[in-house]
């Protein structure tokens, strides 16, 4: 079959591999703070669109003009997921990354009203309960990266009725953690912490870095937007 497009470089494939690897978490961090000056262009080469998706997702479920909303960015690497929403009102931005060189890019995008540095999983959020409007968490939940417990953290710093935008992959090595994720989500959901709004697959997620990744030879792998609403879910406003 003719290939779409232009190769993956060798490059790109090795770096996002890398990161992807098994591994030291902080082996991982250094790699992402390696990576920083080239991410951008590497993912467009991927034709990554979870930043695209997932601000797209939250937009569609956010009941109020989003200029005042208060808005978590976790794992923030360079700013994309900042970039997509600033695109759609949202304007009062937090980001937090465990990568030093990520968030130094991200802070070049002036798009952040405060970044700070947290390992996701290694420690909490270094944030207050209950003070975010909406918190998003694109790319990081997978294998290696940010562990399923942490999503219990997420929570804390969401106010009640206020939304989770959550995204992983659907490609083979991801499926056991994707699983895992599935079981986390729905045992809070039974618990009554949030409600879901949205789970939306994806197929052409991005493109991917090798035939066993591949959804049927398509060249792609697919991924999965989730949105939640945290418990209390305010009523309608009456009128």
């Amino acid at each position: 079959a003719a290939r779409r497009g232009m190769r993956l470089s060798a490059g790109v494939r090795e770096r996002v591999a890398a990161v992807h690897g098994g591994g030291a978490l902080s082996e991982r961090l250094r790699l992402y703070d390696g990576w920083a000056d080239r991410y951008e262009q590497d993912v467009a080469a991927l034709e990554y669109r979870a930043p695209h998706l997932a601000a797209a997702s939250l937009a569609f479920a956010f009941p109020a003009p989003p200029a005042e909303a208060r808005l978590l960015d976790v794992a923030c690497g360079t700013g994309l997921v900042a970039q997509e929403l600033h695109r759609r009102g949202f304007r009062w931005l937090h980001g937090v990354d465990g990568s030093a060189g990520m968030l130094e890019r991200a802070r070049s995008t002036g798009l952040y009203r405060e970044l700070r540095r947290c390992v996701l999983g290694q420690e909490p959020l270094p944030l207050p309960a209950e003070h975010y409007d909406a918190v998003m968490v694109v790319g990081a939940l997978g294998e290696g990266q940010v562990p399923t417990t942490a999503v219990t953290e997420l929570l804390r710093v969401t106010k009640p009725g206020g939304f989770l935008c959550l995204t992983t992959r659907s490609n083979p090595s991801n499926l056991g953690y994707k699983a895992e994720l599935e079981a986390v989500l729905a045992r809070l959901e039974q618990l009554g912490a949030w409600q879901k709004v949205l789970a939306q697959e994806v197929e052409r997620w991005e493109r991917a870095t090798s035939e066993e990744e591949s959804t049927q030879g398509t060249g792609y792998i697919s991924g999965v937007v989730y949105v939640y609403q945290k418990c209390p879910v305010p009523p309608p406003k009456e009128g």
